[in-house]
């Protein structure tokens, strides 16, 4: 797909905003495409939202149903209360699960990233049948991919004193963001500052921070999943695309080659940018996608 073919289907392809209530949480959502097409659901990380695939979904609209909803407390998801709502991967899988069962998904696509990723592994995970293929951008699933830049958190992880958190209270703020979408990048000029201005905005709401805290914390639980993750994998054999940026100082490329143990025939693939790879490599890594969908997906 050349970049005036996604140029031509996103004028053929509109995209739709929308909104479904799963249990407390008002789920917001991007949809493209022709809903009887396969579907590809995309799910983000931090700090990011469905936004982060703008130019990705109406390219793959052409021939899938596209559906990239924002996860709770991201984007323009709401945001329950610490009280009213569980700050967990598990409680976040949950949700999107149960998202994709109101929307009467039964098989979907998945392309993941970052924390976008330990949601989407938890699904496929527990139902295996639905998944048909996987793309992940910079979407962890082995240890030797925990960067050096994971040591702070990882002191949270084992000790979750007030202290250790405090020692994390520059994360979720909108000068780290920033520093996330540019680190990595030998042209920082070719990054727009939508992604991580938006963002920024989302994380200075009151309440917001704190929450990603919680998410960073129980971010172990992840790690601890990998072995079973692994295991999918191998007795799956899902079609797999990694698309990595290779300069992430978050998810090393050993993460990415890991793969390669589990699924032989995965396709992994490096680009010289850093953890938001589309943002820098879009015109690249947006064919990749298509042609990878247009191959496993029938």
């Amino acid at each position: 797909m050349t970049v005036s073919h996604s140029i031509a289907a996103a004028a053929v392809n509109p995209v739709h905003y929308r909104y479904e209530q799963v249990d407390n949480v008002k789920i917001f959502y991007r949809e493209a495409g022709n809903p009887k097409a396969p579907t590809i659901m995309l799910l983000h990380g931090f700090a990011a939202s469905s936004f982060m695939f703008r130019d990705l979904i109406p390219a793959l609209a052409d021939r899938y149903h596209v559906i990239a909803p924002d996860l709770p407390a991201f984007g323009f998801t709401e945001a329950p209360a610490r009280d009213e709502y569980a700050y967990t991967f598990n409680q976040l899988a949950k949700t999107i699960g149960l998202f994709t069962e109101q929307l009467k998904l039964t098989t979907y696509a998945l392309m993941v990233h970052d924390y976008g990723a330990p949601v989407g592994w938890r699904l496929a995970f527990a139902h295996p049948q639905r998944v048909t293929a996987i793309i992940s951008q910079n979407g962890n699933a082995y240890e030797e991919g925990l960067g050096e830049s994971w040591a702070p958190i990882r002191k949270y992880w084992h000790e979750p004193t007030q202290q250790n958190r405090h020692a994390l209270h520059d994360f979720p703020t909108p000068a780290s963001i920033k520093w996330q979408y540019l680190e990595g990048v030998a042209d920082k000029s070719s990054v727009s500052p939508d992604g991580y201005t938006l963002e920024g905005v989302q994380i200075s709401r009151p309440g917001n921070a704190d929450i990603q805290l919680d998410l960073l914390l129980d971010y172990a639980s992840n790690v601890a999943m990998y072995p079973d993750f692994q295991k999918y994998f191998r007795e799956v054999q899902p079609p797999l695309l990694a698309v990595w940026g290779k300069n992430d100082p978050f998810f090393l490329p050993a993460g990415a080659e890991a793969w390669k143990r589990d699924l032989p025939n995965a396709d992994v693939r490096f680009y010289d940018t850093g953890h938001f790879a589309l943002e820098t490599h879009g015109k690249e890594i947006i064919p990749a996608i298509h042609a990878f969908l247009d191959k496993n997906i029938q």
